[in-house]
């Protein structure tokens, strides 16, 4: 059983995704949400994926690479923190990140796929922390972190951009 980390356990800023993860096994819900999220993008087309909601905003293909990257970042976090690595983590702007990637140019099976193989090896980093390395702590963007909130907010993450996709994209 996976319980929610304290706020002193992350940036503030953390706190709202973290909160979208419902109480339970987090690597259960890190699985469902994979699941989740195929399944409401079955039967989306390119040009639906291709497009932004609103002017300035990612397409459905920029948000699920966004949320790729995210993953890969704060899984690497973990492991780092785990392991016991004190060097501290600079932040992750994600608006160069997204401008720098080639997601929009790409089909979204080809992301829906990277993106489950990247949750594939995150569920497998999970599984392997016991108690004591999900306590450990880093600092990341000028805060503290321990490792179990970097995986609450991984999923958390995932969480909040499949329901932006489903409110405001489909």
């Amino acid at each position: 059983m996976w319980h929610h980390p304290g706020r002193d356990e992350c940036a503030p800023y953390y706190q709202d995704v973290i909160r979208l993860v419902p109480e339970g096994h987090l690597v259960k819900t890190a699985v469902a949400e994979m699941v989740a999220l195929r399944r409401l993008l079955e039967g989306v087309g390119d040009e639906a994926a291709s497009r932004g909601y609103a002017p300035g905003k990612w397409s459905i293909k920029e948000t699920v690479g966004h949320v790729a990257d995210v993953e890969r970042i704060m899984a690497v976090r973990a492991l780092c923190f785990a392991r016991g690595e004190q060097a501290p983590f600079p932040g992750m702007d994600q608006d160069p990140y997204a401008a720098m990637a080639a997601h929009g140019k790409r089909s979204l099976p080809s992301l829906l796929d990277e993106l489950e193989s990247v949750r594939g090896a995150t569920v497998s980093l999970m599984r392997s922390f016991g108690p004591e390395e999900l306590a450990r702590t880093g600092t990341a963007s000028g805060f503290g972190f321990t490792v179990r909130a970097l995986c609450f907010h991984t999923v958390g993450h995932a969480i909040h951009h499949r329901r932006i996709i489903a409110s405001r994209y489909l």
